[in-house]
């Protein structure tokens, strides 16, 4: 037997063997998707109203303007036509090659074969000339409320995206060549991969975007010295060593959003805000809330604010003896923040000394990209399923931000992981964006209901304990940090809320990048810069107009805004030292806690 024979034997044996283990894991795989939980179907996409809307402005469209669609068609066709002459012709000249190319750059056909190949280059070309026409279609669309309108062209783009070329085995080169390369040992490994998202999420499909072995809270990331000095049904009230030997007067109280975990804000020390703040001589608490269970479900943002937001205050102004604290905000914490400001106020109570609001929205008049997500056929569909579970799951939560970006988070992912059987990259970020909470059930209808569709807040009409609150009621001194290009809390929806506080001391910060990278942008790194304006607040494009445009990070101008209002130095507070004991370390129980099925 030769080399050539033996080598061909042993590759012939592994293929058999990967391909036995494909067929056990198929087993798997049935079995995992037997345990999907049934879950309302409006969960899963929009209502048939989207298309129904969509055919009818289209049919209006040909009924009232045909030259135009027919333009539109015959350009197509005339595009496609071209592209399959010049494969032909390309073909005929006996040469193995692609015709000109002449689409734009798309980082999913990275791969040569994309641009060298006749088959696979043809494939991307026609789907490219598809995509233009889809979604040129859908924005060509005049019958059609702005809103709906909005809604037609992203899903549209969905599909689109879904539809692409390289989410298919059979139509990915970079696939094919792994699997061949491997004996098919990637395809056993990415439906191993498969198996294990499906089985760890109770048969619902979750792409595990980080590697979840690579880190371990409290080891790894969120290191930050400091420990537990108070403990609720709703939080645990984390105050961090002092690095410093003297701090500022006035403590800062961190409220970070409950829709994920507070170590955004803490992952590693180069990266770490909390860290930071420490570092500049300030006396930092960060609450760290519970991860609901189905025990929570009448719990609603009356409770957030009076046993959250207003004890983790007075616990603060405790042990510090201070009688007056600043807060920050981050997401819905601002707005839940803002909410709470508004009925103390409103009450005299005057114990916040200042405000900072992190990417919150306020306005929800311009809902930015997530508010495809927030008319009644998604809200109903919330409505009935966390009456019946008493939680909105994390599940539902992670996979509706995750679709925002469904290329980066969904698509890219599933293909290494799943096609080619790479393991998820060690990204600290990406482990965190994994690890959700779930949501009470009456505090997730109060805030979709009364807030992002009613926006009740701006209106004047939100309850806090029975008692309306609004914008104009917040009067204390406000810096609001916006980001860029957020496609959770839009910049301009941000910028319209806090221009209708009572306020008088306001400033208003626009960060460059999106809701994560746009916060977490430490001066060391010199990534992304911000705007600032001293000017008034008018409309968000004439402050934009014209802002200054200052490179790095926007945390060293917001340490110089806090510290004027943070009083004199004093001896740094170590934690412990006051009538609050030690419960446990930094970052605490609740943040690891798993809540009761």
């Amino acid at each position: 037997m030769t080399t050539e024979e033996k080598d061909a034997g042993e590759r012939l044996e592994r293929l058999n063997a990967n391909l036995a283990k494909l067929d056990e894991l198929s087993k798997r795989l049935t079995l995992a998707l037997s345990h999907r939980k049934q879950a309302d179907p409006s969960l899963h996409g929009p209502s048939q109203d989207v298309y129904v809307k969509a055919a009818a402005a289209y049919v209006a469209e040909m009924m009232q303007n045909p030259s135009k669609i027919l333009e539109a068609q015959v350009n197509y066709w005339g595009k496609t036509l071209k592209h399959y002459v010049d494969a032909q012709q390309a073909l005929l000249s006996g040469e193995f090659k692609a015709p000109a190319d002449p689409t734009p750059k798309d980082r999913r056909f990275a791969n040569p074969l994309w641009e060298s190949h006749p088959f696979f280059n043809y494939l991307k070309q026609q789907y490219l000339l598809n995509s233009e026409a889809i979604t040129g279609a859908a924005a060509a669309l005049e019958h059609l409320e702005p809103s709906e309108k909005k809604r037609v062209e992203y899903f549209t783009r969905q599909i689109v995206d879904m539809m692409s070329p390289t989410n298919f085995l059979g139509t990915n080169p970079d696939a094919l060549e792994k699997a061949i390369a491997t004996d098919g040992e990637s395809l056993v490994q990415g439906l191993e991969n498969l198996v294990r998202d499906i089985e760890s999420n109770q048969g619902e499909l979750l792409v595990t975007l980080a590697d979840k072995e690579a880190f371990r809270v409290g080891q790894n990331i969120a290191t930050t010295p400091g420990a537990v000095v108070y403990r609720n049904k709703m939080f645990e009230l984390i105050q961090y060593a002092p690095t410093t030997e003297t701090v500022h007067k006035t403590p800062l109280l961190i409220f970070p959003p409950w829709i994920n975990k507070f170590y955004i804000l803490d992952l590693k020390p180069q990266n770490s805000l909390i860290k930071w703040i420490v570092d500049q001589g300030f006396t930092l608490f960060v609450v760290s809330w519970v991860n609901p269970d189905a025990s929570y479900a009448d719990v609603g943002m009356d409770d957030y604010i009076r046993d959250g937001f207003m004890q983790a205050m007075v616990e603060v102004r405790r042990i510090t003896g201070e009688e007056q604290i600043n807060c920050v905000g981050y997401c819905i914490a601002g707005t839940t923040l803002s909410l709470t400001l508004a009925h103390l106020l409103n009450h005299g109570d005057k114990s916040v000394k200042s405000a900072t609001l992190f990417t919150t929205l306020t306005d929800f008049s311009d809902q930015g990209e997530v508010g495809v997500f927030l008319n009644d056929d998604f809200v109903d569909g919330i409505e009935r399923q966390v009456a019946q579970d008493g939680i909105l799951s994390k599940l539902f939560m992670s996979r509706t931000f995750s679709f925002l970006r469904s290329n980066d988070l969904i698509y890219q992912p599933a293909i290494k992981s799943y096609m080619m059987g790479e393991t998820p990259p060690a990204f600290d970020l990406l482990f965190w964006n994994g690890d959700g909470t779930n949501l009470p059930a009456k505090m997730s209808v109060e805030y979709l209901r009364g807030l992002c569709q009613s926006d009740e807040f701006s209106k004047g009409t939100f309850t806090v304990m029975g008692r309306p609150v609004s914008l104009k009621d917040i009067t204390l001194p406000v810096c609001a940090i916006a980001c860029e290009t957020d496609h959770i809390a839009a910049w301009k929806g941000s910028f319209n809320g806090v221009r209708q506080f009572g306020s008088k001391d306001k400033t208003f910060i626009l960060s460059e990048s999106g809701h994560i990278a746009g916060i977490v942008n430490p001066p060391t790194k010199d990534k992304y810069g911000h705007y600032t304006n001293d000017g008034p607040m008018t409309t968000p494009d004439e402050w934009k107009a014209g802002a200054t445009y200052n490179k790095g990070s926007w945390w060293p101008l917001w340490k110089e805004w806090l510290a004027k209002r943070s009083g004199k130095q004093v001896p740094a507070r170590v934690p412990g030292d006051s009538t609050n004991p030690v419960l446990a370390p930094a970052p605490g129980t609740y943040v690891t806690a798993i809540p009761k099925a």
